[in-house]
């Protein structure tokens, strides 16, 4: 067989929707409607292009690529190691994986201390939210684990019965949106009035997708294997049908829940994040059925997404460091995320911003490589195109990681700040275009033999 049925295709596309949509996918969108207001339509086409284009595109380039490996050869091998192994730990214990507990405990079980008051009530030597805590975590990665045993086996357990649960759940909060309207769109926030557009592009770094995109290509393509799909070229194919579906699929979540964030920053006041924009939202519209609703919401996200990522982190880990294999690699992770998610999910969000400024400039270049060779192959950008756009990439991106720390960089922050576009935290797009064109002057002047990578 060299071609899935459509059934399969969309059991595929849901798969990878599902790794893909976690607990920043949910509580993202509607804040970006509260804070653009009226200039949400903007705001949220800047949000599909690094929410949605790139992790779809960055899953075609190392589908494409034949792995994030020779992907990242293209501009050195170390560079390829060390960038791989950053992201992994970022989409992996140190970042992504630990959010996905302590975000669905956020919506899941402490709505439920709180409203009965015993967040601070002893329980067992600790208070009870802590114990609460601790001993969900704990439940939450042993179920996850158990399922990211069998990689190849995540479409039939997520493609085919959680993705359409979650699907279903959020239709019923955007249809109670939509039968019974929560208000109109307000003024947008002093950072959207004027640049919407490019603020929705940042934001839609914070789903940390790109990232993960860069890695889930090689589980999807396991999982496309598994249906009996053999031949390498026909792999590729199926991956970015894979994609477009979930690219259709996430239009149309995100629209939804971005029009719910309009309507509701027009409607309540006080609200801090995406997630108390939701509570909101399903408390108006359907009481505590809405808590449970969302509570159910939030779980099968973060749930799919945590399962996706100890899948493809202990692929990545077993292949580096064999000894312990799959297996082991998926306890280490389970346990070493338990831990983290419980120094809650507002010290891990802290953490994460940074690093994410510092990556996801490189991860969006890298990508746009991948896709520029797989459409001019003759380029050759490979000697001198890669290690430059990245080199320059870095330095901005890298900088502006290292500031968001707290940190001064001398000279190269105040030479950063007089970039084109570096007020609105894009000064990396310049230098990667410069790079890409001084790569591209080499290549054609310097000898086929000279290769800077070597």
């Amino acid at each position: 067989m060299q071609a899935l049925t459509l059934r399969q295709r969309s059991l595929v596309g849901l798969t990878l929707f599902a790794m893909f949509f976690g607990a920043g996918n949910l509580i993202f969108p509607p804040w970006l409607g509260v804070q653009a207001g009226t200039e949400s339509l903007s705001a949220f086409i800047g949000f599909l292009i690094t929410a949605v284009g790139f992790p779809i595109l960055g899953v075609m380039a190392v589908a494409e690529s034949g792995g994030l490996k020779n992907l990242g050869a293209r501009v050195h091998p170390v560079f390829a190691f060390i960038f791989m192994f950053l992201i992994y730990l970022s989409i992996g214990p140190c970042l992504a994986i630990p959010r996905t507990a302590s975000t669905s405990f956020e919506m899941v079980v402490r709505p439920l201390l709180a409203e009965k008051g015993l967040l601070e009530a002893p329980l067992l030597g600790w208070t009870a939210l802590g114990f609460s805590q601790l001993a969900y975590s704990a439940l939450f990665f042993l179920a996850a684990f158990l399922v990211a045993l069998n990689p190849e086996k995540l479409t039939s357990r997520l493609g085919k019965f959680l993705c359409p649960t979650l699907i279903t759940l959020i239709c019923v909060l955007w249809l109670g949106a939509f039968v019974n309207p929560i208000g109109e769109a307000g003024a947008p926030a002093a950072a959207y009035a004027g640049a919407a557009l490019a603020h929705g592009f940042i934001d839609g770094y914070q789903t940390m997708d790109t990232l993960a995109a860069l890695n889930f290509g090689l589980i999807i393509a396991m999982n496309i294997r598994a249906m009996g799909i053999k031949s390498e070229g026909a792999v590729v194919k199926e991956t970015v049908f894979a994609g477009c579906i979930a690219a259709a699929v996430f239009f149309v979540v995100y629209g939804a829940l971005t029009q719910i964030g309009a309507e509701a920053g027009g409607a309540f006041t006080g609200m801090e994040n995406g997630a108390q924009t939701l509570t909101a939202v399903a408390d108006k519209l359907f009481g505590t059925a809405g808590q449970v609703l969302l509570g159910l919401v939030f779980f099968i996200a973060c749930f799919n997404t945590c399962v996706g990522l100890i899948a493809c982190c202990s692929d990545y880990f077993s292949g580096l460091f064999p000894k312990l294999g799959y297996r082991g690699w998926a306890v280490v992770f389970a346990v070493v995320s338990m831990v983290i998610s419980n120094a809650g999910l507002t010290l891990i969000l802290k953490f994460s911003i940074p690093v994410l400024v510092a990556i996801y400039p490189l991860a969006i270049v890298l990508i746009a490589l991948g896709l520029i060779n797989l459409a001019w192959k003759n380029l050759h950008l490979h000697r001198w195109v890669y290690p430059l756009s990245m080199l320059f990439t870095g330095v901005v991106s890298v900088t502006a990681g290292l500031e968001a720390f707290g940190l001064n960089v001398p000279f190269l922050s105040n030479l950063c700040a007089d970039l084109p576009w570096s007020n609105i935290d894009l000064g990396w797009i310049s230098p990667a275009i410069g790079g890409a064109a001084a790569g591209l002057f080499l290549s054609w002047k310097i000898p086929h033999a000279c290769d800077p990578r070597t």
